[in-house]
């Protein structure tokens, strides 16, 4: 039962009736309007630094203009976002915390055991950021130089090919098996504690493959240190005009994105999420940070929030097939 119909039923049984529950909605609607009266949460699961980081700051940065509250970051890494993910879960719903989680609390179910549900606990309010993955090669271990010379020595070499992700059960891991399974073919996994040192070993000529990031990637592609053979989105980049999608090189049904969002904690007034809502959809509209996310090589990613929660049951349901098909484990 939501807080307006808990609300009316209450009243209808102490036989107060409408104007109980107009004094309530008056109440409610002023409580909205007097938000916020002291700073605002943003719960990051990750440590600091990361490609969350990356989004979540200007965001907070933003918004602390447009409320005139500060808004700030609490980092809480641990167990691939979950730990974050948990505590957010059972924060107070005073609508002065907010959770940013990403496509790994997407992954998170099929691994983990977790004390929390993410599409029951949390309410989905919009993605953020939707950057998306880069397969990118070490120039100096693959000679290929487009998809279609890459899958073609892939298929005639089974096994001797490696790829590296940020660990088991991240997006980088999944998007590989996801790629092995449509390609038919077979790579090597080489899980790292963390993109950056998978990226580091990509970059130093110690593994093969990658399917990363496109914000991470970016400046090693410019760089000429690694080579992209296709970004896996449905359109171009406009920061990168010249390299092909995955539907471009025949893979139109390989697109993975490292996506983000903001969700409220459960119990959270409507009319607060309803202004968080507004407020965060105005700040991604911003000439600030529309800058900041295209040197990012990402999307503005605004969505309605039940649109956003179809989004999230979907991609629930297409990583945990992915992870039953590939048999991926954390160990």
């Amino acid at each position: 039962m939501n807080r307006r119909s808990l609300i009316l039923a209450l009243a209808a049984a102490a036989g107060v009736g409408a104007p109980f529950f107009a004094q309530a909605q008056a109440a409610s609607a002023g409580a909205a309007q007097g938000w916020p009266t002291k700073p605002v949460t943003l719960i990051v699961p990750f440590p600091p630094g990361g490609g969350t980081d990356a989004f979540a700051r200007p965001l907070a940065a933003q918004l602390t203009k447009q409320l005139g509250r500060q808004v700030v970051i609490d980092n809480r890494g641990g167990a691939g976002g979950t730990v974050g993910a948990s505590v957010a879960a059972k924060a107070a719903p005073d609508g002065y915390t907010y959770f940013i989680g990403a496509v790994h609390h997407a992954i998170a179910p099929s691994f983990y055991k977790l004390d929390y549900d993410i599409e029951r606990d949390l309410i989905p309010m919009t993605p953020i950021a939707q950057p998306p993955q880069v397969i990118v090669v070490n120039p100096k271990r693959v000679q290929a130089t487009d998809m279609k010379s890459f899958l073609d020595h892939a298929r005639a070499n089974p096994g001797k090919l490696n790829y590296a992700s940020a660990g088991n059960g991240t997006s980088h891991h999944l998007a590989g098996e996801l790629f092995k399974q449509q390609t038919k073919t077979f790579i090597v996994h080489i899980p790292y504690r963390g993109a950056g040192p998978a990226l580091q070993d990509l970059v130093a000529g110690n593994v093969d493959v990658m399917f990363d990031g496109l914000g991470s990637s970016a400046q090693h592609i410019r760089a000429g240190s690694i080579r992209p053979l296709a970004v896996a989105a449905p359109k171009r980049v406009a920061a990168f005009p010249n390299l092909p999608t995955t539907a471009e090189v025949g893979l139109p049904d390989y697109q993975v994105s490292t996506w983000y969002g903001i969700w409220a904690v459960k119990g959270t007034p409507k009319e607060i999420v309803d202004r968080m809502y507004d407020e965060v959809v105005k700040a991604l509209n911003s000439p600030e940070l529309r800058d900041i996310w295209a040197a990012q090589g990402s999307e503005i990613a605004v969505m309605k929030p039940a649109d956003f929660a179809r989004f999230l049951n979907s991609e629930i349901k297409r990583w945990a097939q992915v992870t039953k098909a590939s048999g991926a484990r954390l160990d």
